[in-house]
């Protein structure tokens, strides 16, 4: 096989950084009938890092339109998620000064989980959608949303009608597009002269600490560190001035962006953040090869944790048909013979099964029905949202379960 090329620099990527083997797309739930006819496909999830720019990337396997133009996931399921998004509002409505006149535009908007926060504060909003089922959602709740993919070609046609944005959010969304380059130097065009950008993404070097190997998949395309996204928002003629450090997704970073003629100026965090980087070697090649035998220690300890389950007679069913969840059961080989059920709060994917384990998704509400002895929590990172809703499972002597980094039963 040919050595694949860097998508930022274009330079060969010799170095693995985990390579997961053939699994699924991770957000792929499917019908019975599906699974019949074959049409769980798998494609190869290897992760490397380029030794140049120092992006770690998924190989493109799946064309981007293949996994978000029809999309299931819905920002608004998560109560937690979405009073993340309200307090955001608040914060960047006072800090910036936004009021009726300004303009927020977010990218990847889902269901108007953020945005509605912005309109009820009097500020005018637009979102940019690529999945149309989610975009009509986010449309029924009166934020104003446009159904496509954002980059150049967009930004320029948005500024060609007239439209400046103060600030543009893009929560989640870095890690998820195959042109980096292309989809950043959008907001360099669409962005106002004092405008702000705030991009929100998994911290490449929690990934690495806390062997977040789940939260690699398809759709992921990139994972992030400081380091790369000061580059790549170089070339957009772009610079970061501060920095937030979130719990969010297992700890995440929240960047603000201007224009390099802006005047914010920088704050200490970024410093900061840059040394840590620096200390835990994310400025070279080092700090990004040592995940891969961590990986195989955490399946060997929930792998362990099946069989004494077993070996005691005991049920193990799972909460959040979440696509980390579903990098771990393939990665890990698992199916409905190791966890019965899962239950999810998402209507558009009760009643299908998980891609390549094919367990059957079911409504939180059969928990007390099926009453397992376990119930493994695939979203670790909504694990205190999850267990306070779902602590009916204390009533007949059920332990909640954690997989990552190690696998421990969590205390009644």
């Amino acid at each position: 096989m040919s050595t694949p090329s860097c998508r930022f620099c274009g330079a060969p990527l010799t170095v693995t950084f985990a390579n997961l083997g053939e699994t699924p797309l991770a957000n792929n739930y499917v019908t019975a009938e599906e699974i019949a006819r074959g049409l769980d496909v798998r494609y190869p999830l290897h992760a490397r890092v380029c030794g140049e720019c120092l992006l770690v990337q998924a190989e493109s396997a799946v064309p981007a339109d293949a996994i978000f133009s029809h999309y299931p996931y819905f920002s608004s399921y998560s109560d937690s998620w979405v009073e993340h998004a309200r307090r955001y509002a608040v914060e960047m409505t006072r800090r910036f000064h936004l009021g009726a006149d300004s303009l927020v535009v977010e990218v990847a908007s889902n269901d108007g989980y953020l945005l509605q926060h912005f309109k009820a504060l009097g500020v005018r909003v637009l979102g940019v959608e690529p999945a149309a089922n989610v975009a009509e959602v986010a449309q029924a709740k009166g934020v104003a949303t446009e159904v496509g993919f954002f980059g150049v070609d967009r930004a320029r046609d948005m500024k060609g009608r007239g439209l400046v944005a103060d600030l543009m959010a893009a929560n989640n969304v870095l890690a998820h597009v195959p042109d980096i380059r292309e989809f950043v130097a959008g907001f360099e065009i669409l962005l106002g002269p004092e405008g702000v950008i705030t991009f929100e993404f998994p911290h490449v070097l929690n990934l690495i600490n806390q062997v977040q190997f789940d939260t690699i998949y398809h759709e992921h395309y990139s994972y992030l560190s400081l380091v790369f996204v000061e580059r790549v928002l170089a070339t957009a003629r772009m610079r970061v001035f501060d920095v937030d450090e979130l719990p969010t997704h297992g700890g995440s970073l929240r960047i603000y962006a201007c224009h390099e003629t802006a005047s914010h100026q920088p704050t200490e965090r970024v410093d900061l953040l840059r040394l840590q980087e620096s200390e835990a070697h994310l400025d070279t090649l080092e700090g990004y090869t040592t995940l891969a035998p961590r990986i195989e220690k955490v399946k060997s300890s929930f792998a362990a944790f099946l069989s004494r389950a077993r070996a005691q007679g005991k049920t193990v069913a799972a909460y959040g048909a979440a696509a980390k969840g579903n990098t771990f059961l393939n990665v890990c080989g698992l199916t409905a013979a190791d966890i019965t059920h899962v239950f999810d709060r998402a209507t558009s994917k009760q009643g299908r099964f998980l891609p390549g384990s094919h367990i059957p998704i079911l409504a939180p509400e059969r928990l007390s029905e099926i009453r397992p002895d376990y119930l493994v929590i695939l979203p670790w990172n909504l694990t205190r949202e999850i267990t306070a809703s779902m602590s009916e499972i204390h009533d007949w002597g059920g332990r909640f379960v954690v997989a990552v980094p190690e696998t421990h039963i969590l205390p009644p």
